[in-house]
């Protein structure tokens, strides 16, 4: 495993208690593992529904449940509750991001918990901040649509998605943020408090631009496939590729300086002559019959020639990558961007994977992966017996789902 060498990160000897699925939960634990709390995941006795997600929900779990441990219990049980209780009074944070209503069932809500440990942060992940929408289930899907970035991102009269998952994610980030918010405030008066973050308040926070920009201009904004660009040349480019087959780049020109070195580059002279094209504005409005002059000329080339050629003048280029081609990406690869981890559950249980982590450094070092994420139970013997529980109580609270688990062989060396 990866892990920073230069003395203790900064929430070591910090524990937190999350009771989270999906993603947005787990993002907070994530984050807070990272930086080196202690997070321990209860999960029920079938466990986190996500380790068994196809399609796009596969990566879910073993993205999401790095550097945590995990106690299988069943808190439906009179038994399960106690010993998740004893756990709770040892904790500075709990997270949730269960409906509203669930926690306060089983016990488990802010003014229940505050009343044993006064100290105590808790953090709730939800659809919505208290309000006329917060009966409603949400879904990063549903508060996209309904918050002005599915429109965004589609062409008019076709909202879409953005292609990830986020609102979970930086709603997760957000809790997160309000937890080092939170644990600062306990520094000065020793009480903990309840922190919130919700799907759509953190999607109109992600929208927030568009909406200034109307109070601004009074011009609503339009779609980002057809909206007014404040670039001359800010486009994806149809060029040649390997073996003549066409290939897509992304090219910019964000000044008059860049606009100078592009046609320098590009041999183009009768272009920057050209008093019409002489500032960015003027290219902007340009854009009718420029773009379409780009494109045929930038057409002929190959994309690997135009991307050296960027790189060389300084330019702002991108391939057009997929998400799986990044696992072999030099630059991530020399920069420790990516870590191992051993997969905990499917067929591929034990084998190891490249996950990605934080897009921070402290000290000049990546935060690395100290554990990978749990078998379903892996800890319950460890956590059960710090907190006084004797090896047939440990046995009798393990549900059977994570005992077999818990037998499964260990990763490959």
């Amino acid at each position: 495993m990866q892990t920073p060498s230069k003395g203790r990160l900064p929430y070591e000897g910090l524990r937190v208690v999350e009771f989270t699925h999906m993603v947005m939960g787990p993002t907070c634990g994530m984050v807070l593992g990272d930086l080196g709390a202690e997070v321990i995941k209860v999960e029920p006795p079938t466990g986190d529904h996500t380790r068994h997600l196809l399609g796009v929900g596969a990566g879910f779990y073993p993205l999401f449940n790095r550097n945590k441990k995990s106690l299988a219990l069943d808190l439906h049980t009179p038994e399960g509750r106690e010993a998740v209780l004893k756990l709770i009074d040892t904790a500075d944070v709990v997270s949730e991001n269960f409906k509203p209503g669930t926690m306060k069932k089983l016990g488990l809500d802010f003014e229940s918990l505050q009343a044993r440990n006064p100290r105590l942060i808790y953090v709730s992940h939800k659809g919505f901040l208290p309000g006329p929408y917060d009966h409603r289930t949400a879904l990063d899907e549903v508060v996209q649509m309904m918050g002005g970035l599915a429109y965004m991102t589609g062409r008019p009269g076709d909202p879409l998605r953005a292609g990830t998952s986020v609102n979970d994610i930086m709603g997760g980030m957000f809790g997160a943020i309000g937890v080092m918010a939170a644990l600062s405030a306990r520094e000065q008066t020793g009480q903990g408090q309840e922190v919130q973050s919700a799907l759509f308040e953190n999607n109109i926070f992600l929208v927030a631009q568009h909406m200034m920009q109307f109070a601004v201009t009074g011009v609503p904004a339009n779609p980002m496939p057809t909206r007014i660009s404040p670039w001359g040349i800010y486009d994806v480019f149809q060029v040649q590729g390997a073996a003549e087959e066409a290939e897509q780049i992304f090219l910019a020109v964000v000044s008059d300086t860049q606009w100078s070195l592009f046609c320098e580059a590009l041999g183009f002279d009768d272009l920057r002559g050209d008093e019409r094209l002489r500032t960015n504005n003027d290219r902007v409005r340009a854009r009718d019959w420029l773009l379409p002059l780009l494109r045929e000329r930038l057409g002929v080339h190959r994309a690997a020639d135009l991307a050296a050629l960027f790189e060389n003048a300084g330019l702002p280029f991108a391939p057009i990558a997929r998400p799986h081609d990044l696992l072999h990406d030099p630059h991530l690869l020399a920069t420790g961007g990516l870590a191992d981890i051993d997969l905990p559950d499917g067929e591929r249980a034990g084998h190891t994977a490249k996950t990605v982590l934080l897009p921070i450094t402290l000290g000049g070092e990546r935060l690395g992966v100290r554990r990978s994420p749990p078998r379903l139970g892996e800890h319950n013997a460890e956590l059960l017996a710090a907190l006084g529980y004797a090896p047939e109580d440990v046995a009798r609270l393990t549900p059977a789902a994570a005992q077999r688990a818990e037998s499964q062989p260990k990763a490959p060396e």
